[in-house]
């Protein structure tokens, strides 16, 4: 991160803020690699404050010099410092918060701001909330790997009958409920079960079955999830668990992992699933390879077992 590439940021910045966004949206995406010399940052718009996460440690005097510079936007500046044990973040700018509130396609979600890794909304799935919402009518809803249930707010948002989260993080669907409440949604339609998927199967399945089934684990959670192991155990599950015609998102962020890695594993572990369409993502999250970007893709429940799924998008 140069003194070229600080000076482009800045620029960026002054420009993406005249005017601001009226929601939360993502200013500069540099993991997507198209901005040379800023590939370790990004910079998130939060309605009143600027969110700047490092991935990589610079160079002291690059350090310096972007904390210079990120206040002369005149917005309040929380700096991340990812790549250090417990992603430390600093206010540059602005008196101190600890949470805040946003706004995505007119429903309000609560972040936490600089006491966690993540601040509880990932704004890189949008388009995927947005389809939720607009497949939700009616529907019964799991919602796996649920964390501050952004997909719950969208689907009862989008008239959901039933909604069931499931996290094994209990104060990530706290959050969740509190994010409910701040949508003013009717909780008797929202289940939060704090548990275990793996040890859980049972009582998911007398739970359903459902329309509807997101799953969107992390890349990796040590203890508890690799991506490569225990998504195949996921998706031979999913059949069990779902209506006929029934839809299942599924997500992966692992810009290791291409589509193929979800094709090939559903046409493996579940057949009966057929692939119908790959969400786009956000222009704000443009990658040289959208293979290392999101995958949000979607499948359906055929009475066919065995029917070969179409051929994904890029």
């Amino acid at each position: 991160m140069h003194t070229d590439a600080i000076t482009r940021l800045q620029q960026h910045l002054r420009s993406a803020l005249d005017p601001a966004p009226g929601e939360a949206r993502r200013l500069l995406h540099g993991r997507g690699r198209r901005w040379p010399g800023l590939e370790q940052i990004s910079v998130d718009w939060l309605q009143g404050i600027l969110l700047v996460t490092l991935f990589r440690q610079p160079e002291p005097g690059q350090l310096a010099a972007l904390e210079a510079m990120l206040p002369s936007l005149g917005q309040p500046v929380l700096l991340q410092h990812r790549y250090r044990p417990d992603c430390p973040a600093e206010w540059l700018a602005g008196a101190p918060l600890s949470t805040w509130q946003i706004d995505e396609d007119g429903l309000r979600y609560q972040l936490d701001l600089g006491n966690k890794q993540n601040s509880g909304l990932f704004l890189d799935m949008r388009y995927g909330r947005r389809w939720v919402r607009q497949q939700a009518a009616g529907k019964t809803v799991l919602n796996l790997f649920a964390y501050t249930c952004g997909f719950s707010i969208a689907a009862i948002a989008g008239g959901a009958r039933q909604v069931v989260n499931l996290d094994m993080a209990r104060a990530a669907l706290s959050r969740g409920r509190d994010n409910h409440r701040l949508n003013q949604h009717d909780l008797s339609r929202v289940s939060f079960l704090a548990h275990d998927l793996f040890k859980s199967w049972g009582k998911v399945k007398r739970l359903g079955p459902f329309d509807l089934i997101i799953v969107d684990p992390p890349s990796l959670q040590k203890g508890s999830f690799v991506l490569s192991s225990d998504y195949p155990k996921i998706l031979r599950r999913l059949p069990d668990l779902l209506n006929q015609d029934g839809l299942v998102l599924a997500c992966c962020n692992d810009p290791d992992r291409g589509s193929a890695f979800l094709l090939d594993a559903v046409a493996r572990e579940a057949p009966g699933l057929v692939f119908r369409e790959r969400l786009e993502n956000p222009p704000e999250f443009a990658d040289i390879d959208p293979e290392c970007g999101l995958k949000a893709l979607v499948f359906q429940r055929t009475a066919q077992a065995g029917l070969s799924p179409t051929k994904a998008g890029p």
